[in-house]
Order: structure tokens, then C-alpha cells, then sequence
């Protein structure tokens, strides 16, 4: 197989439109639909089939972790956005991911093409931000691992409950410690400011579940008692734990999903709206990253550079496209100073 370094191909509404009915646009679908399932009725401390590529990579995100904690925020009290010192880990990833890649018994003319959605799942180097874009990011590196045969079909349920999730816990300290802003105006990508997959997933863990209905996010002693188990109320609880409002205040989208029945119609709904929100969307997929594994085939916009990078297409509407820079919430809780929070460092924040 000949690998390569991966490009940006998505400029304009009818690339969008070809990659809607492309073949990859239907295997990042169905990747998510095996994840789905995997974990239905599945608790995060469930045992489960684990490889040793399994294992492997959970080496490389704490690697990816110690990285963080090894490289604190500079001061910069008179700033409420993106910490510059997130720039200084995400080149310390960058110089790692090579041999980080060698530990994953990867062929060698595959670590850049490979490597290239491992660098870019941890948030963008230039706006210091972070959204579904990235998330997708890793979503992709999965996938390549799996193609690759560094992961298993066996392994797809800890992909979820051990490898997405702890790749969700090293976010959590990377928008706490470098104060990334959320990609896109306000996050608009996400169901909260940053993520989106862990609410799938989250609620697919749910279906079926006999008693826990999704209007259980407003009870705050369910939303403890479950967080440790299932994913959809550990991001309820992260939230709550930044944002002192009501969440139909600061998060109306999922305010909304709570007065669905089951957990089976949100879920069915949440691969919906990713299909049409993060996929479909424009401002998601023009950063979206084609190589060898994941390939394009489309056509080529006008104005775009031999290897199809540009930045020629037009923005629809005021802040809509890269986004107006938003304050990360983690900033504004520490210029108001709330009460910090044992374990991440974070301070709740009133809703503004």
C-alpha cells in the first residue's frame, strides 16, 4: 500500500456535496455505527476484550498526558482566550508521534499519514482551539489503526469505553490547563462547547436501560450517582461543573434531547444530527484531512494549491465559518474566581 501525507480537499458546497456519497464519508459512518453498538448496555467499568494494540495505545495517551502536565500555561492574566503554551505541547506531540508510532507496530511508511490525525486530534496550533473537527481527528486515527490491524474488530467496546473515553478525560485537561477556545462561533458543532462523540456513545450505553430516562440530566443526585458509570452523564456533570446556569440556558440542544422518551431515539437522533451537523457541515469538513486510508477522489476547486489545501470558499454567513474567537469557559470561571474544583483545576463559571 503506498501512504501519504494527508491534505485538505473540501473548499466548497459541491466538494461537500461529493463527499456526502463518497466512499469514506459512509465508512466514517459505519466505524461509528460498530462503536455504537459495541457499547450498548455497556457500563465504563465493564470488563471487556482488550489487544494488545489496545494496550499499545493507551501507552501513547499517556504519553500525550504526561506531555500536558509536563508543560504548564504561561502567564497571560490579561487574557481570557487560548493559552500560548498550548502551542509548546502540541509541537512536544508533533516531535513524539514518530516513536510513538513505533510502539504501535506500525509499518514505518505509514507514521505520517497516520501520525497527521494523531497531531491534529488535540486541537489547532494556530487558533488554539478545539471542536468536532478534532474530535474527528481521532475518531480517524482509529480508524487507521483498525485498517491497519494495530486494532480489532474484538476490540471495538474498549475503543469506546477505554480508549475514546480516556482520549475525552486528557481533552478535559487540555481545555482546562491551555483555556482552548471552542471551534466554530460557539461551539456550534458540539453538544457542549467542545465534544459531540461522547454523547453518542453515551447514549448508547443507555439504551434499554430499565430505569434512567434521559430527563434524569436535571436530577443532580442521579447525574452523580451514574457519572462514574456512563458517559452521557459524566459530560451532564463536567458542564455542571464549569457553567452554574440551568442547562437550557448555556446548553439548549441538550435541554431539548432530555424531553425525548428512551435512550434509543436519542441515540438513533444523535447519528442523525453527526451525519448532518459535523459531517455535512462546511465549516467542519473544509479542515478535514484525506490521504491514502481515507481517501477523497473528488473534484478539485478552483483556486486550491496542488495538493488541493486553499482557503478559497466563501463564507456564508458572520463568524459561521473558523469562527469568531469565544473566550474559553475554563478563562472566564479563573477572572471571576470560583471555587476551584479537586482533581482538574477547574472553576465554575456563571453563564454570560
Amino acid at each position: 500500500m503506498s501512504f501519504q501525507t494527508p491534505v485538505k480537499a473540501i473548499l466548497t458546497p459541491a466538494q461537500l456535496e461529493y463527499f456526502q456519497t463518497s466512499p469514506t464519508h459512509d465508512q466514517i459512518l459505519a466505524y461509528i455505527g460498530v462503536l455504537n453498538d459495541s457499547v450498548v448496555g455497556i457500563k465504563l467499568s465493564a470488563e471487556c476484550s482488550q489487544s494488545e494494540g489496545v494496550t499499545a495505545v493507551l501507552g501513547v495517551l499517556d504519553a500525550v498526558e504526561e506531555a500536558a502536565r509536563s508543560i504548564p500555561p504561561v502567564e497571560n492574566a490579561a487574557s481570557r482566550f487560548g493559552n500560548p503554551a498550548f502551542r509548546t505541547f502540541y509541537d512536544r506531540v508533533a516531535d513524539l508521534a514518530p516513536s510513538l508510532h513505533e510502539k504501535l507496530l506500525l509499518p514505518a511508511a505509514a507514521h505520517g499519514e497516520v501520525g497527521t490525525y494523531f497531531v491534529e486530534a488535540w486541537g489547532s496550533r494556530t487558533r488554539i482551539d478545539y471542536g468536532s473537527g478534532m474530535e474527528l481527528n481521532f475518531l480517524c486515527w482509529l480508524m487507521c489503526l483498525e485498517r491497519l490491524s494495530v486494532l480489532q474488530e474484538s476490540d471495538h467496546t474498549a475503543i469506546v469505553v477505554r480508549v475514546f473515553w480516556r482520549y475525552i478525560s486528557i481533552m478535559r485537561i487540555l481545555q482546562s490547563t491551555y483555556w482552548l477556545e471552542p471551534a466554530g462561533s460557539h461551539g456550534v458543532w458540539g453538544l457542549d462547547d467542545y465534544h459531540f462523540l461522547p454523547f453518542l456513545f453515551g447514549a448508547a450505553q443507555l439504551r434499554g436501560h430499565k430505569y434512567i430516562r434521559p430527563k434524569a440530566i436535571h436530577d443532580a443526585e442521579v447525574v452523580e450517582e451514574y457519572a462514574k458509570e456512563y458517559i452521557y452523564f459524566a459530560c451532564i456533570q463536567f458542564i455542571n461543573s464549569i457553567k452554574t446556569a440551568s442547562l437550557r440556558w448555556h446548553s439548549p440542544m441538550l435541554d431539548d434531547i432530555s424531553a425525548v422518551k428512551t435512550w434509543d431515539k436519542v441515540n438513533s437522533g444523535m447519528v442523525k444530527m453527526y451525519a448532518a451537523e459535523v459531517l455535512g457541515k462546511l465549516p467542519v469538513m473544509q479542515h478535514f484531512l484525506f490521504g491514502s486510508i481515507l481517501s477523497y477522489g473528488g473534484p478539485v476547486a478552483a483556486g486550491a494549491d496542488s495538493n488541493g489545501n486553499g482557503h478559497g470558499h466563501a463564507h456564508a454567513g458572520w463568524g459561521d465559518c473558523c469562527g469568531i474567537p469565544v473566550p474559553s469557559a475554563f478563562a472566564a470561571a479563573e477572572q471571576k474566581g470560583g471555587a476551584r474544583i479537586a482533581g482538574e483545576g477547574i472553576r465554575r463559571v456563571p453563564f454570560d
